[in-house]
């Protein structure tokens, strides 16, 4: 049972090196899926002044 668990902390800890390494290096390798829309967007606004 001790083993099992060793195996999926080490797992985890893998899958948040994992995750923060694709935070850092992705927009280097990938820039298209990091980049911020570049469309403008308009929508009317109605104000309820009283």
């Amino acid at each position: 049972m001790l083993r099992l668990i060793k195996v999926v902390l080490f797992l985890a800890v893998l899958a948040g090196v994992g995750l923060v390494a694709f935070a850092y290096i992705g927009p280097i390798f990938m820039p298209h899926d990091f980049a911020a829309p570049t469309s403008e967007v308009t929508h009317p606004v109605t104000l309820d002044t009283h």
